[in-house]
């Protein structure tokens, strides 16, 4: 190391002394050649120590400096061995920030000044020395050099080629080389271009191209009619590579190589619009950046077939076509909209729904960017931002797929394009403030749902961490890995997902400092910004630098970006509040931004209400709440609704901590309870019952006096005080459920449900829209509901209230509304009472006490509401059904009501109760398997037992009366096909066989309805056969044995008699072909909308009078549907012939003879039944 020491002493020294030398110095030159010659020693030139090896080389350069132009060095083996020692030095240059950085720069000064290097011109094979040269100078150079070293090492490497007799391949290739886009490393400018097939860059040399042209079109001068050469090649390949290069040069910014190259360009349109590719990848995969705007230039026959070309491949089998087509257009597109026309960006649009995840995300990321840059950003003005403005009500749609994948992106995709979280508060709320005004409904709900699942996915890890703060024990161990299953279904791929949140759940468990973190974040007070530091804290903790790739932290990193709350905190939802106060005043940018100022209040409003739900504790404070004093001031209905759903949503705390609010609101709540619309006085009513502590005492002061002063004369002013009545009675049954009795018995039935005091409009229509329903009805139906919620809030059925309740319901669908008989109410009005009536007893059913004493003629009549002759009353009684099922708020039996929809005639209304039926039993499914405790009730969740369910309410279906008329049991088969179809997609458990062992063990039972009519039992009995038959020809399954002996519903089914054998086939073989072979019966009345329900029996209870044919004419907007004629009545037969009045799908309407019908029965039933309507006139 001494030695060493010594050497770099000394070698400063000369370093020093050769620096300070200048080349006149003659006398010295002479004493220090002895020195210079020994400089160039083996021992120098390969000594281990670099400083010494970099001190030696700066000498040498000095050297070759001082004696320019003659080298001390005559030998050529010692002039190669000193250039390449000194190439070798160079690499030092690649530390800028190495102490001995200024030693390696003055090497390379002293080097380029002198332009030493063209020594080597004198030695055979100098070419050596100058690529290694070149090699070395492109490896180090990097973007912390300065400008003096890059252009140091230009002037070295230029020298060399411009004094040179020539280039040889082997220097141009390691020139060339770091322009193909695998080798680029920040090169320094290239000014020489030669097109050589003896290169072995060869296969390279479009890329090189390409690049060269980056750096000076005019290198390509000498190029070009070689390309128009190859544009004419037999060679499909080498034709379709220079089609995709020279979209890529004009394409290029500021590319005015088409114009000057007239003849290229003609046949390069040529080559393109003949589509003579020998792939079908052709050019679309290269049109990136601007390149369609070549396509689309000249006329507009090219602007159509590339367009033509593009639509079919998009469409292609290949996903990487499909997917290339989505770039090639989002990048023409964001480079120059006017680029895209309309039918392109459509193409875009149809790839969000791809069956490839890949193309999906493409897709949907591409249409992101355009919103993001030409409607948030309005880079080019308010017609592109037009042309683009679909997309956030596209995007937003896409929520409702059923990927997780899908979901995800799109919160994705709102959180960074749509409302970027990284905006200041008022830009981002002012952001959210206007998209949300001007979203169509679809989306609205879509972005509703989305904060619901995030919200929701909040409530379940805090309800994970709450499990980690109690005792360990066996319980708490199963709710947790429970809780951890649900966790993962809200995460991509849930297998893996699962593995990832047990183990993440571990960490929680042993890192305190971890779950404190994780509970600030989900905490309601938690800020956006303080989101922010915990998402970074939490990733940091569980980040692994050894692994660069972490799927665990991925995985974690999706759950926070979920559960964070990015968007909204208290200072957002003043910064909202502040905008809409803006759009009250007049003073926003509302017409600025495309949106009237009563649509943004009344968006802004709707907003506020939703995020009510999810993040209530940022709302309390004064200024948010005087605010939304002034919207409940407002004159728009809407928005005062609105806000006082906010208040009961938010305001737990008004009553200790804001008393001023409190004062001011308690009268406004009180006046919109007795003279508000029916939607305000409900909300009224909850949020006196919320958010008050005396709640007893406002709401008598609302009850007595809207109770006296009921008045059936005048049902314009009935409406609002029976629903302000039905919701008080429900929220405080202890209270005022006596008082209400009296009402019941002495007002709701007696004068105004079983009188008709005005004469409805005989227009002939089935359904009219809200504003034209006579407030009679209005008030009837409210009344109807004001009747249901008295009883939900009792809960009991003591005073037996409830079954004559249940028989008043069931007398106004057996009179189809017309509950008084007299003839003075139109088929509209009477549409509206039987969907009440259906609705009502839907609705106590949900209540255990009342599904109890329903009885199965009473369900049956309930069901026939899906069958009605109104478009209208089947679609809203469907919709109710699917989302009380769908809850799990409704008995088993009542999804067996879907299996009538099989004889819907409109297509829509049959394919939507079968998603109805495949969400319902996916959900009973689901339910059961992450509840343990649920096989305990499976009789109720498990779907396969609504078969029994199903069999006897088509037995009482009353179009079935022949059980041997084959056209009877052809319909019997669709329906319970309909039904069987979805449960027999997968064969859970054996569960084919365990539908089939239903059936048989049906057929050793009776009917527990009429256990001793012989009819009801055959007919019974005939619908057990048609589903054996369906389920045998359907599954060869179905033979095994069944995995459980199944329990039929004692309410439906008598118990087996021990000696009872029923072994009859009640089909015969010849109907069995039939109706697996046959085709469906001709029927005119499929082609109709209301399919005429008159056949024998259509209702247990039957009038013998016959009524009008009317029209199901739909003027309502939002219910809108085919309409058609059709008549309820067994004695009317339609012989009519007309068209719908719906414009997109008139349906013609086939005259239609029915079956004749059978003697009407005796009518002292139908009478005794009226007259139970009256006792409920005694219900006091």
């Amino acid at each position: 190391r001494g030695v060493t020491d010594g050497t770099q002493r000394e070698g400063r020294m000369v370093v020093k002394t050769f620096m300070d030398m200048d080349q006149d110095s003659e006398d010295e030159k002479q004493q220090y050649l002895p020195l210079a010659l020994h400089l160039a020693s083996e021992f120098f030139l390969r000594n281990p120590n670099k400083d010494v090896r970099l001190l030696v080389a700066c000498c040498l350069a000095d050297i070759f400096r001082i004696y320019a132009p003659e080298a001390p060095y005559t030998s050529h083996d010692k002039l190669k061995d000193i250039f390449l020692f000194i190439t070798r030095q160079l690499k030092g240059l690649e530390d800028t920030k190495s102490p001995q950085f200024n030693r390696y720069f003055y090497l390379l000064e002293n080097l380029a000044w002198v332009k030493s290097y063209n020594i080597c011109f004198e030695l055979e094979d100098c070419n050596e020395i100058f690529i290694q040269l070149f090699r070395t100078l492109f490896s180090v150079i990097n973007n912390s050099h300065n400008q003096k070293v890059q252009m140091h090492m230009l002037d070295l490497m230029s020298s060399i080629i411009m004094e040179g007799d020539g280039v040889t391949q082997e220097l141009l290739d390691s020139i060339l080389i770091n322009l193909i886009p695998a080798h680029k490393n920040n090169s320094i400018f290239v000014s020489l271009c030669l097109y050589s097939s003896v290169s072995d860059l060869s296969e390279h040399v479009f890329d090189l191209i390409q690049e060269l042209f980056a750096i000076d079109p005019q290198l390509l001068l000498s190029v070009m009619p070689q390309l128009e050469f190859k544009l004419k090649s037999n060679d499909g390949e080498e034709r379709l590579a220079v089609v995709r290069l020279l979209a890529k040069l004009f394409g290029s910014k500021d590319s005015d190589l088409a114009t000057q190259n007239q003849n290229i360009q003609t046949d390069f349109r040529i080559c393109l619009c003949s589509f003579n590719f020998p792939n079908k990848l052709s050019f679309v995969v290269h049109l990136q950046q601007k390149h369609l705007s070549i396509l689309f230039m000249v006329t507009v026959v090219d602007f159509f077939i590339v367009t033509e070309y593009l639509k079919v491949r998009s469409h292609d089998p290949e996903e990487a076509i499909r997917h290339d087509v989505i770039v090639t257009i989002i990048t023409a597109g964001k480079r120059d909209l006017s680029l895209v026309n309309d039918q392109l960006l459509g193409f875009v649009r149809e790839r969000t729904l791809d069956k490839r995840w890949r193309v999906r995300k493409e897709a949907m990321m591409g249409l992101a960017q355009l919103y993001k840059k030409y409607c948030l950003h309005a880079e080019a003005g308010k017609d592109a931002a037009e042309k683009v403005s679909w997309i956030k009500d596209k995007l937003l749609h896409i929520y409702y797929q059923n990927s997780i994948d899908d979901k995800l992106l799109v919160e994705k995709i709102f959180a960074q394009y749509l409302v970027p979280h990284n905006l200041e508060t008022e830009e981002r709320m002012k952001c959210l403030y206007y998209l949300y005004a001007s979203l169509d409904p679809n989306a609205v709900k879509a972005l509703n749902e989305m904060w619901k699942c995030q919200n929701m996915l909040r409530s379940h890890v805090r309800e994970l961490l709450d499990l980690h703060k109690q005792p360990t024990s066996e319980a708490n161990s199963s709710a947790m890995f429970g809780k951890l299953m649900t966790i993962a279904k809200n995460l991509p791929d849930p297998g893996k997902a699962q593995d990832f949140v047990k183990k993440f759940n571990q960490v929680l468990g042993d890192d305190e400092k971890l779950r404190s973190q994780l509970e600030l974040l989900i905490s309601p007070t938690c800020s956006c910004k303080q989101a922010d530091v915990c998402v970074r804290e939490i990733a940091r903790k569980l980040a692994n630098p050894k692994q660069p790739t972490n799927p665990f932290l991925e995985m974690v990193k999706f759950l926070l970006e979920r559960i964070a709350p990015v968007h909204i905190d208290s200072e957002a939802i003043s910064a909202l509040v502040k905008l809409m106060n803006k759009s009250i005043e007049g003073t926003a940018d509302d017409e600025e931004e495309g949106v009237s100022p009563d649509t943004a209040i009344r968006a802004g409003l709707e907003l506020l209400k939703v995020l009510s739900f999810t993040h209530p504790t940022s709302f309390h404070s004064a200024e948010t709440y005087e605010s939304l004093l002034q919207c409940l001031r407002m004159e728009d209905d809407k928005v005062a609704e609105a806000a006082i759903q906010i208040f009961r949503n938010t305001g737990h705390k008004i009553e200790t901590d804001l008393p001023q609010i409190r004062s001011t609101l308690i009268p406004i709540l009180h006046q919109k309870a007795k003279r508000g619309t029916p939607h305000q006085a409900k909300q009224a009513v909850h949020c006196i019952h919320a958010i008050f502590s005396n709640k007893e005492v406002q709401l008598a002061q609302i009850f007595e006096p809207l109770s006296r002063s009921l008045n059936a004369d005048v049902p314009e002013q009935l409406i609002t005080p029976l629903v302000s009545l039905g919701h008080i009675s429900m929220l405080a049954p202890d209270q005022f459920a006596s008082p209400m009795k009296s009402v019941v018995a002495n007002f709701i039935v007696k004068d105004l449900l079983m009188n008709d005091r005005s004469t409805g409009e005989k227009n002939g229509k089935l359904w009219s829209p809200d504003e034209e329903v006579s407030p009679e009805v209005l008030a009837k139906v409210q009344a109807i509901k004001l009747l249901v919620r008295w009883l939900l809030g009792m809960k009991n059925n003591q005073s037996k209230s409830a079954n004559s309740t249940l028989r008043l319901l069931s007398a106004m669908l057996v009179s189809e509304g017309d509950l008084t008989e007299q003839k003075r109410i139109s088929k509209s009005d009477m549409s509206r009472l039987r969907l009440a009536a259906g609705s009502a007893i839907m609705k106590l059913a949900q209540e255990p006490c009342y599904h109890e004493i329903i009885t199965p003629e009473q369900f049956q009549l309930c069901a026939l509401v899906i069958n009605d002759e109104c478009y209208q009353v089947r679609q809203i009684f469907a919709q109710k059904l699917h989302k009380a099922l769908v809850k799990l708020l409704l008995p088993l039996e009542y999804m067996a009501i879907f299996a009538l929809c099989a004889k819907d005639p409109v297509k829509e209304r049959r394919a939507h109760a079968r998603q109805c039926l495949l969400k319902n039993i996916s959900i009973r499914r689901e339910y059961i398997k992450q509840n343990p405790m649920a096989n305990e009730k499976l009789l109720s969740l498990l779907p396969e037992y609504v078969v029994p369910y199903m069999i006897h309410l088509l037995a009482h279906d009353p179009d079935f009366t022949k059980p041997q008329d084959v056209d009877q049991l052809r319909d019997l088969k669709e329906c319970l096909w309909f039904m069987l179809e979805v449960l027999m997609t997968k064969n859970e458990n054996n569960s084919h066989a365990f539908m089939k062992k239903m059936a048989e063990n049906i057929k050793l039972t009776r009917d527990a309805q009429s256990p001793d009519e012989p009819k009801a039992n055959e007919k019974l009995y005939t619908v057990c056969d048609v589903a054996l038959c369906v389920i045998n020809s359907k599954s060869a399954l179905c033979n095994a044995d069944s995995p459980k002996d199944p329990v039929l519903p004692t309410k439906f089914f008598t118990q087996p008699e021990k000696d009872f054998c029923n072994d009859r086939n009640y089909i015969t073989e010849e109907t069995r072909v039939l109706l697996l072979t046959g085709k469906p019966k001709p029927t005119g009345v499929l082609g109709a909308v209301n399919k005429p329900l008159s056949a024998t029996g259509r209702r247990p209870y039957i009038r013998s009078t016959g009524s009008e044919t009317g029209s199901n004419i739909s003027v309502n907007s939002e219910l809108s549907s085919p309409a058609g004629n059709r008549s309820r009545e067994q004695s009317s037969d339609i012989s009519e012939t007309g068209v719908s009045e719906n414009d997109e799908n008139p349906v013609r309407i086939i005259s239609v003879t029915p079956a004749k019908t059978e003697p009407v029965k005796n009518k002292v039933d139908f009478i005794f039944f009226k007259m139970n309507t009256i006792v409920i006139a005694n219900l006091a």
